[in-house]
């Protein structure tokens, strides 16, 4: 299975049919695809000119679609290495938890689908600019440093609050179901 970088070589490559090509630009959508696979086509088709039913398209409007693709990979894959970096810091810093703002990032990781949106009405500013937008106003949200966390594990909810030296601290858990977790409040057999 080839990488993005391995498919963006394929429809820059002029040796390829052009069918080829546009093959191989489709596939790069599999791998970073920001609406979706169908509504990123369609708006790379749109902004670079050529009917999305299109199947020999000319290969220098497959080069501008793969460019637009590419420019916003790159904005993604900064986003993904700055999130990388701070929560290695926080790590660092004791917080081995990740935060309310990680959830949104652990829910998009790779770049697919991070705007779902109608494919027949993709937004219009080119890739990048609008991930630009929505990482900045990801980023943006403040969450009060009291209450960094919360976190819903299968019937087990947990408060992680932060003392006023940005330490965690965790609380008690709380179980939503009665009776002992995996039935280990009875006695084992070799006890008996």
């Amino acid at each position: 299975m080839a990488g993005f970088r391995a498919l963006a070589r394929q429809v820059r490559d002029p040796d390829r049919d052009p069918s080829q090509r546009r093959q191989a630009l489709r596939k790069c959508l599999e791998r970073f695809a920001p609406y979706g696979h169908r509504a990123t086509w369609q708006h790379l088709c749109r902004n670079a000119g050529f009917h999305p039913d299109d199947r020999e398209p000319d290969p220098a409007l497959l080069v501008a679609a793969l460019e637009e693709l590419e420019e916003a990979r790159a904005v993604w894959l900064a986003y993904e290495s700055e999130v990388a970096a701070r929560r290695k810091r926080e790590k660092r810093e004791g917080i081995r938890q990740p935060t309310a703002l990680d959830e949104w990032h652990r829910r998009t990781w790779g770049g697919r689908s991070l705007l779902r949106c109608d494919p027949a009405q993709p937004p219009t500013p080119r890739l990048a600019e609008v991930l630009r937008r929505m990482i900045s106003v990801m980023d943006m949200r403040e969450i009060p440093p009291q209450r960094r966390g919360l976190r819903l594990d299968q019937g087990v909810r947990t408060e992680i609050r932060t003392d006023g030296t940005g330490r965690r601290e965790a609380r008690k858990q709380h179980r939503q179901s009665g009776g002992p977790r995996l039935g280990f409040g009875s006695p084992l057999p070799s006890q008996g």
